[in-house]
């Protein structure tokens, strides 16, 4: 038997107020219709950090536009060379340097292959650089500052001057050298790419990581007896991946632009695979005659770059809670 039950037989005495208010009579009480009783409630429904930050990066058209045009370059690079006839190394010298037309979209080179076919197989090698090379430092980045951070004192320093170090040696001569060992292959400028772009993510780990291990929750778990690399990757880390992610955005761009300027020196990718750096460089010779051959792979550098940016930049402002409105 419930409390209530129990009172309303007399087996738990009232006490004066219980008693004052059980002598009220009905009439004096009106029942509150449901869309009064309805005015306090919460109209809005909760969301978790990664709902709202979706919330506001649908907010932003530019940011919007960038991932558009960025989905449909993906989509282009995978899909586009299996539909067209042409292949990326096929070689027609009697349709040699041809313009564009219904046959040719993007026109032909010296040496008749179709620019189109060779610029959507080019986007496919420098999104890959691009993405790949973003991945890889994001790994190295995050555990290299996470752990510099976390511990901090001759860790922190003795890391900390090789980052140093590194950074006082431009990024393109770590690069270039090598690539003049290893060889002018994908797989080499991922490596070489891989030894400097993570730098830039380390910092940016450590300072979050300095700035929040010294909050109440991380105390907390390490008052439960939680290890040193469990509060590292199971609190702070988490709670960094805003500033995170966002550097990481910035990184596509930058190793695709890095690829192709390489492309375009003749130390990156090799014909006859085609990346937009080297129909760049191909482009060169015929640049006053057939300036549609340069145009073309250009135009796609610059709009990738122009997306991947407004991405970086949607996300910066979705993720900061500063910002939130």
């Amino acid at each position: 038997m419930n409390y209530a039950a129990k009172r309303s037989e007399g087996a738990v005495p009232l006490s004066d107020m219980d008693q004052a208010w059980t002598d009220l009579p009905d009439e004096d009480f009106t029942r509150l219709k449901d869309s009064t009783r309805q005015t306090d409630a919460i109209a809005r429904p909760s969301k978790s950090y990664w709902q709202d930050a979706w919330s506001r990066f649908r907010k932003d058209p530019l940011a919007m536009i960038g991932l558009f045009i960025i989905v449909v370059i993906a989509i282009a690079a995978i899909v586009g060379p299996w539909l067209s006839q042409y292949t990326y190394d096929g070689q027609d010298i009697a349709n040699q340097n041809q313009g564009p037309s219904g046959e040719h979209w993007f026109g032909t080179d010296k040496f008749g292959r179709d620019i189109f076919v060779r610029a959507m197989y080019g986007a496919r090698i420098s999104l890959t650089i691009g993405v790949a090379v973003a991945a890889i430092n994001l790994v190295i980045g995050v555990i290299y500052g996470g752990i510099s951070g976390y511990f901090g004192g001759k860790v922190d320093m003795v890391m900390m001057r090789i980052v140093d170090i590194m950074i006082g040696v431009p990024d393109l001569l770590y690069i270039i050298l090598l690539m003049m060992f290893l060889g002018n292959t994908i797989e080499s400028i991922l490596l070489a790419m891989s030894l400097t772009y993570w730098i830039g993510t380390a910092r940016m780990v450590r300072s979050q990581v300095i700035t929040l291990k010294h909050q109440e929750y991380v105390l907390a778990a390490r008052a439960t007896g939680s290890s040193n690399m469990r509060i590292l990757f199971k609190h702070l880390i988490p709670n960094s991946m805003g500033p995170i992610i966002v550097t990481v955005t910035f990184l596509v761009p930058s190793a695709i632009f890095t690829e192709a300027f390489l492309s375009f020196l003749g130390i990156g990718i090799q014909v006859p695979m085609a990346s937009w750096g080297t129909l760049v460089n191909d482009a060169v010779p015929t640049l006053f005659t057939q300036p549609y051959q340069m145009l073309f792979p250009a135009i796609a550098i610059s709009v990738t770059m122009f997306a991947l940016n407004f991405i970086g930049d949607g996300l910066r402002d979705a993720l900061d809670p500063r910002l939130k409105k």
